[in-house]
Parts: structure tokens; C-alpha cells; sequence
């Protein structure tokens, strides 16, 4: 049985911790997939490196609105394909040499809890004074009577097929399904969305939600308020029987993509064994600190919060290195914010409170709504469509809740972010800071000025 000072699970968010700090330690990173975790390998770089490919293809295809006729004659998939991953895939290989030249034991089978602080890897066990559960999550899939029987994908995937389908059925409504939906549309591929609820995207503001669906249904067909029921192999696709509003009927693709939601990677660490509290999702308990259950073992990213976004894992990851180093003077995340943002077409970017969590919880709150064809930008994109969506408090006029759908979304929240985080009043970042003209950040301004 070998031992450690610290022993890191999961190569994500979790191999951004070690520090120059931790070089007198013996360390061990376990690590049974690749390094870089789900937003390099399989998340968030790669789909926004094919957003952006998608944006470029639909931005020639609406470009006719402001007087530029362009077409898109054929998107290349696998040069658009291997330009992603002929950059990310070396990283893996680079970065176990890179931890292995630095002294710390790199063990690349799969790992579980047999006791407290005791951990099986392979055909071996070890043990630690101080461990960091970082293991992510993956993709749920679905209990749906025929799935077993048929080639389908999810978001570890997609991305790297070697062919573009004629037509995708993408089952969900959620981050997942708005971007793939808008990237496989935007190459020419007939997509049908399956959603449970009535939007998409319905944990965003409602007001958002109801725009982005609205716009969504323009480009892909949308089934609503509906859901697979079974599936079975059609051909070299599949068929679908979807039950909806007005009962079940046959959905065809050449392809099929579950998008429904992701769960964390606790029971295969089985985690239970290791004595770690799980909640209800099966995610590690833990304090405001990211101590866990058992002393000595902390956790963070998608174990542990349900926000499943790579910055909140990032920023856990500092706050628990500095608090394995100074276990006098532990901190917490400096604040509750966690904004986020969907790369999809229009792109949407939020943070705080959306109206309807508000009025649910009864928060009194002002509303604040400009579109950006208020704006001279606006005018210039010919946009009549996107908005910023700003929710104050009337007690102290301090930020609830921002909301954004539009070009830029991601960027122009920004700042609204920052006012939240720094306990800014909208007055003084509506009235005492300059926003440049003629920019879309004009919208921003104009949306706190109105509060």
C-alpha cells in the first residue's frame, strides 16, 4: 500500500490546484480518462471552437438583411472536426509527462473507495492524509424503453463523428441541446428538438426562454411538451415515438443525440465506501470551505455544485488549494454569483435571479427591459429580436439578477457581473461610469438608467 500526502482524483479543474506551494509533498493525480477533464476533452473548448465555425456559417446566411448576398456552398466537417481536436488531443499526453516530470505519480486506471481515505487503483491501494475529489460528471442516459438497440450519442461524442447526418433528433432542452442544435443546423442538418417542458432552456429567465424558443423554432423543428418513449433502429438511423400534446406519433433521424442532463461521477468512485456524504444527486456534501464528510478529504467542481460550469470549478480549486495550505485561515468563495452563459444562436449569458424565481420567493424587485434596437449598434446589426433584462432591489438598488439574449451576450454581461460580486448600486454604475458610443454596451447603460 502505497502512501501520499495528497492524492488528487480527477484531472479536470482538479490538476489546476498543485502549486509550487506543494512541491515538497508526495502527490498522486488519478486520472482514468485524459487530462483537461470534460471542458477540454469533450465540453466547453471544443463546442465553442464548432460555435464559433457555426457562427461564421449563419452570420454569411443572415448577412442578406444588411444588403450582402452571401451563400454557404458546404462546411466541411472532419477539416472543421480535426482543426479542433489536432489542437486539444496532444494536451493529454503532454500534460502526464509535464506532472510526471515533476515528481508526482500519475495512475491512469480507475479508482475506488474501499474505506475512509483508502483507495483502489488497479491492482493497488493507497491511502492519504489529505484527499481532493474533483471527478466531474458525465452524461445522464435515459431509461428509454429501445435505446440499447440503437447508435446514439451524447455531448462525449458528437463532436467527433466523421460524417455530418442529414437529420439529428436531439432529445432535451437544456445548454447541451440549444448549442449542439444551432451548430448541426448551421451546417445543413435537419434537426428535431424533443423537450419536456414548454421552452427551451427553462431554467433561464422566462422572458429569455420564451424569446430563444420562439427564434429557435425558425430554424429547427420543435416538439414541446413532449417526450421519447421508446426508440428502435430505422434503417441506418433510428425512429422515435414521441408522446406530446396531441398523442404519440413517429419521429425519423439519421441520427440520434441525448441531451438530457448529467450526473456526477461519485458512484463509480463510490464514494459511499470512502465514507462521503452524497446528496440526493448523488453529489459530495460539503461546507462553504469544500470540506467534506471525512477530514482530510475536500472536493470540488461538477461532485460537488450543481451549477456544472468549468469557472465555479476553477475558483473552487483555488479556494481549497488555499486551504489545504492554510488550514488556519480557510476561506470560502468570496461570493454567491455564479453567472453562466449558452453559445448558442442567439447567444444568452445570466446571472442572480431570473423575474419568476423572484416573484416565487417574494423578493420585491424593479424590472428593467431594453432591446438592443434601442441602441445605434443595434441599429446597425439590424437586430430586433435581442434584449437585456435587468432585475434591482428598490431597499438598496443593488443588482438581483441580469439577464441578456443577443450577440455579445456573454461579453456584455460582463460588467453586471462585476457590479454584483463588488456590491455596486445600479446608480453608480448607470450614472458614474462612461459606456462608449456607438457599442452594444449602450443597451446596459440604457437598461440601468431606467431603473
Amino acid at each position: 500500500m502505497r502512501h501520499y500526502d495528497l492524492v488528487i482524483l480527477g484531472a479536470g479543474s482538479g490538476n489546476m490546484l498543485l502549486s509550487e506551494e506543494f512541491d515538497q509533498l508526495r502527490i498522486a493525480i488519478v486520472e482514468p480518462d485524459r487530462f483537461g477533464g470534460t471542458c477540454l476533452n469533450r465540453g466547453c473548448i471544443p463546442s465553442k471552437m464548432f460555435v464559433v465555425t457555426a457562427d461564421a456559417a449563419e452570420g454569411a446566411r443572415e448577412a442578406r438583411r444588411l444588403g450582402v448576398h452571401a451563400t454557404v456552398s458546404h462546411v466541411d466537417w472532419k477539416s472543421v472536426r480535426d482543426r479542433v481536436f489536432d489542437r486539444i488531443d496532444p494536451l493529454h499526453e503532454s500534460a502526464v509527462q509535464y506532472r510526471r516530470s515533476q515528481g508526482v505519480d500519475v495512475f491512469t486506471e480507475a479508482a475506488r473507495f474501499v474505506a475512509p481515505k483508502v483507495l483502489e487503483v488497479g491492482a493497488e491501494r493507497i491511502t492519504a492524509e489529505t484527499f481532493v475529489v474533483a471527478v466531474g460528471s458525465r452524461p445522464v442516459v435515459p431509461d428509454i424503453p429501445g435505446l440499447d438497440t440503437v447508435p446514439f450519442h451524447t455531448s462525449d461524442t458528437i463532436m467527433r463523428i466523421d460524417d455530418l447526418p442529414g437529420s439529428m433528433l436531439v432529445l432535451g432542452g437544456g445548454f447541451i441541446a440549444a448549442e449542439f442544435g444551432h451548430v448541426f443546423t448551421s451546417f445543413g442538418v435537419d434537426v428535431t428538438i424533443v423537450q419536456r417542458g414548454p421552452r427551451l432552456l427553462m431554467a433561464e429567465d422566462e422572458q429569455v426562454s420564451r424569446r430563444f424558443t420562439e427564434l429557435a423554432a425558425h430554424r429547427h423543428r420543435l416538439l414541446l411538451d413532449s417526450e421519447a418513449v421508446s426508440v428502435a433502429p430505422k434503417g441506418d438511423g433510428v425512429a422515435a415515438r414521441v408522446a406530446g400534446p396531441d398523442g404519440e406519433h413517429a419521429v425519423e433521424a439519421d441520427m440520434l443525440l441525448v441531451a438530457v442532463g448529467r450526473i456526477p461521477n461519485t458512484d463509480r468512485l463510490r464514494a459511499v465506501d470512502g465514507g462521503l456524504e452524497l446528496d440526493e444527486h448523488g453529489h459530495v456534501v460539503t461546507d462553504g470551505a469544500y470540506r467534506t464528510s471525512v477530514p482530510g478529504v475536500w472536493a470540488l467542481g461538477d461532485a460537488v455544485n450543481h451549477f456544472q460550469l468549468k469557472h465555479v470549478a476553477n475558483a473552487e480549486s483555488r479556494v481549497v488549494r488555499h486551504n489545504i495550505l492554510h488550514p488556519q485561515d480557510v476561506r470560502m468563495l468570496p461570493n454567491a454569483v455564479a453567472p453562466h452563459a449558452v453559445f448558442t444562436h442567439p447567444q444568452i449569458a445570466g446571472v442572480g435571479l431570473t423575474e419568476q424565481e423572484a416573484r416565487r420567493r417574494g423578493i420585491d424587485c424593479l424590472v428593467s427591459v431594453r432591446d438592443y434596437a434601442d441602441t445605434a449598434y443595434g441599429w446597425a446589426l439590424e437586430d430586433t429580436t435581442s434584449f437585456v433584462k435587468l432585475l434591482a432591489s428598490p431597499a438598496d438598488r443593488l443588482l438581483l439578477g441580469a439577464h441578456i439574449i443577443g450577440p455579445q451576450a456573454a461579453t456584455l454581461i460582463q460588467p453586471l457581473i462585476q457590479a454584483m460580486s463588488l456590491g455596486l448600486t445600479v446608480d453608480r454604475i448607470g450614472h458614474d461610469v462612461l459606456y462608449i458610443h456607438p457599442a452594444l454596451t449602450e443597451a446596459v447603460e440604457q437598461a440601468l438608467l431606467e431603473l
